[in-house]
């Protein structure tokens, strides 16, 4: 059975520790999250994004999620990451989901407060989390280098702290994305993240905190993050990247493109598993159950 995020981040704020949460895209990715999760003692947070939910694929992830959840001995969250419209929240919420996130950063602030109300009305009558973000974390947007060879500057997209208290008034949503410095995908070089700005956001904010494009930021700045109030962190690409890389060295070395699925993808699970082990040490969420 799955739970509500909410009570696993309550946990993490009150303690000083932060959940890493994994985007899941297949069955084996899933399995390399459970099992990493259970095998530290870890809760579980698992998130699906809008491309692998398709059509009937939103039912047939959501149920793999929720059925898997029953076989293993941890908490089990299944969290809509990054949904930007009401239709999908709402299937979300149909399909099972235990969280969702409205994403409305780029959109005006009277806006995105005015549509995360919605959707917090409308998942808290289902006893479902939800996560809002404010400020903007873009895509690779911090430490790339634009066209000119000048890097590109992050600093107009940061949550604004004279925003946040207000923000949590209007919506009553239960975790907040703040952009600190970080961007989604690959970095093209080390990304700083704003303590300060961290700072200045806890001092004026009591929901959970929630730091997007974990993969490729350095150890010891989460670490930073996580004393200073951060108690989510997404990880997509670190684990797809060891995924491929799993499943190019094997398939790369087969002589019988007819070997069995489970022998081609073992690596790939092996390589996976050490990735979400690892988070799970660094954020200090291993040994909570």
């Amino acid at each position: 059975m799955l739970v509500s995020m909410k009570e696993m981040l309550e946990d993490a704020r009150k303690n000083h520790y932060a959940l890493p949460a994994f985007d899941v895209s297949n069955y084996d990715m899933m399995k390399a999250v459970l099992e990493a999760c259970e095998e530290e003692r870890s809760p579980a947070l698992l998130m699906a994004l809008g491309v692998d939910l398709q059509g009937r694929d939103m039912n047939l992830l959501a149920s793999m999620i929720r059925s898997a959840s029953d076989h293993f001995n941890i908490p089990v969250c299944l969290h809509l990451d990054h949904a930007t419209d009401f239709t999908m929240i709402a299937k979300a919420i149909d399909a099972g989901f235990s969280s969702v996130m409205y994403d409305g950063s780029v959109l005006d602030f009277a806006s995105n407060a005015k549509n995360t109300a919605q959707v917090v009305k409308l998942a808290h009558a289902h006893g479902i989390t939800v996560e809002a973000e404010l400020g903007h974390v873009g895509n690779g947007s911090v430490g790339s280098i634009s066209e000119t060879g000048t890097d590109t500057d992050p600093g107009e997209s940061l949550t604004v702290p004279e925003e946040v208290a207000k923000f949590v008034e209007i919506t009553d949503v239960d975790a907040l994305a703040v952009a600190i410095g970080t961007a989604h995908g690959v970095y093209q070089k080390t990304p700083e993240l704003r303590i300060d700005r961290l700072d200045e956001i806890t001092a004026v904010c009591q929901r959970p905190l929630v730091l997007h494009g974990g993969s490729g930021t350095p150890d010891e700045q989460m670490q930073e993050a996580i004393r200073h109030g951060i108690t989510k962190i997404n990880i997509y690409s670190d684990v797809v990247a060891a995924m491929n890389k799993g499943l190019k060295e094997k398939l790369n070395a087969m002589d019988n493109p007819a070997t069995w699925p489970f022998l081609v993808f073992a690596d790939a699970r092996e390589e996976m598993k050490e990735v979400v082990r690892n988070k799970l040490r660094i954020f200090g969420s291993a040994d909570r159950l």
